[in-house]
């Protein structure tokens, strides 16, 4: 629906107007909220919908490094933040824009971008929240990595102040072309993120390289004539029964009806060959999650990813409707959010569950926040601060969210001090989480990666 036109002057007075609200300030704001469990009473309750024979896994994951159990813990996280000040601004948000979880990925057209790439927690919820896990993350990757204090809290500030700018920038452009804006290694060069460009351009070259014909050739095999099986590597990865392959590979029937119409022919021009069980990131580890192998022509071989989706953890704090499918809300997030998503990202239920369905290779790759050097961890911050706002003016007007944060340094200074803050309540719930699996009160599986 079309609404009336409205001068961009009103809007930048309505942010300004809610700024006068609920002040920049206040998101300097104490770290642990009401309520609050422990950190093992956490993990103990997020552990229940999960596959049993999985938990040690997730929770040797877990106390690898603080870093890695605030990745998995975004629950924990949206319970400290639900009773903070609001600025009043709601956006689609990722729910979990903690710096692991900004990613490179292939274009349609072969183009190598950088963008948000974790949409399991979405809703519609104050931007903010976004901002402040991805700062607060800043400040632990830093830590692990062994950067200073001064460090890690300028990548966190400049995160912000990156984030600030480039909504103000987006906030004069074009609609369209705010809308269509991607992050690529130009887009680096615009931030003055240089030390980051030989990062970006070694996590590229790799991603070029990461695609589906890849993963068939390292982790499948041909048992007998026009016959291909994954390889079981255990514990990450293992065959399913047949009464599970069944259902997963019925599921992509109705799978097919979600994706945009010109390409369901695409899709069902492949047969599916195999179907495994995968285990998946710190957050998702125990949640059902299934690689599907597809053969199309020739030796041309697809592998789709098949994730259980669980209602976001951000959803019982926020005002939002109960979803009648939650692989739905994580997709419909992801399109609105993303500069361009996977053509193949679409939805499904098997036996009873919710899943998305998308590519598991498309030319994905990644930057370790917690390898970077200072200069380089600097130019991180301000490179997935800015992503971060290209992501939100999806779904919320740039000028007010730029109006609320407005031209000087409020903002960016009070979630800097927030940040560290929160990074040393994340430490101490590392540190009982530890404890706790030292004194035999939580099963912990360490994995051999070498």
């Amino acid at each position: 629906m079309f609404q009336a036109w409205v001068r961009p002057d009103e809007v930048y007075e309505r942010g300004r107007a809610l700024r006068e609200e609920v002040r920049p300030r206040l998101h300097d704001h104490a770290a642990v909220g009401r309520g609050r469990p422990g950190a093992v009473e956490f993990v103990h309750a997020s552990n229940a919908a999960r596959l049993p024979e999985l938990v040690p896994l997730r929770v040797g994951r877990m106390i690898a490094s603080p870093f890695a159990f605030f990745r998995g813990s975004a629950a924990l996280m949206a319970n400290d933040l639900a009773a903070t000040p609001y600025s009043g601004i709601t956006a689609q948000i990722c729910g979990d824009a903690h710096a692991a979880n900004f990613g490179l990925f292939g274009t349609s057209e072969g183009q190598i971008v950088m963008d948000v790439n974790d949409f399991d927690e979405t809703v519609p919820g104050p931007w903010e929240w976004d901002l402040k896990r991805l700062a607060a993350s800043l400040v632990l990757a830093g830590r692990d990595g062994g950067i200073s204090e001064d460090g890690c809290a300028k990548a966190a500030g400049d995160a912000v102040r990156a984030y600030r700018r480039t909504m103000a920038r987006l906030a004069e452009m074009p609609f369209l072309e705010a809308w269509n804006a991607l992050a690529d290694a130009a887009t680096i060069s615009k931030l003055k993120a240089d030390e980051l460009l030989d990062d970006f351009a070694k996590a590229a070259k790799k991603a070029r390289k990461n695609t589906s014909r890849r993963v068939a050739a390292k982790w499948t095999r041909q048992v007998e004539r026009d016959q291909w099986r994954f390889v079981e590597n255990l514990p990450v990865l293992r065959h399913v029964t047949g009464d599970v392959a069944r259902a997963v590979t019925a599921s992509l029937g109705s799978y097919v009806g979600t994706l945009r119409e010109s390409r369901r022919n695409l899709i069902t021009r492949y047969a599916v060959a195999d179907v495994a069980f995968r285990v998946v990131g710190t957050g998702s580890v125990g949640l059902r999650n299934y690689l599907v192998l597809l053969h199309g022509n020739e030796d041309d071989a697809l592998v789709l990813q098949v994730k259980q989706a669980n209602p976001s953890c951000l959803a019982k704090y926020l005002d939002v409707p109960a979803y009648e499918h939650e692989g739905k809300r994580v997709v419909e997030g992801t399109r609105l959010v993303q500069a361009e998503t996977d053509i193949l990202l679409g939805w499904t239920t098997v036996d009873g569950r919710h899943y998305i369905v998308r590519q598991f290779r498309n030319m994905k790759g990644d930057i370790d926040p917690t390898a970077l050097r200072k200069d380089h961890l600097d130019d991180y911050g301000r490179l997935a601060g800015a992503l971060l706002a290209r992501a939100h003016c999806r779904s919320v007007d740039p000028r007010l969210v730029a109006a609320y944060c407005g031209d000087d340094e409020e903002i960016d200074q009070a979630i800097t001090r927030y940040a560290v803050r929160y990074a040393d309540t994340a430490e101490a719930d590392h540190a009982e989480l530890v404890a706790a699996v030292k004194r035999g009160e939580l099963p912990a599986e360490i994995e051999n990666r070498g």
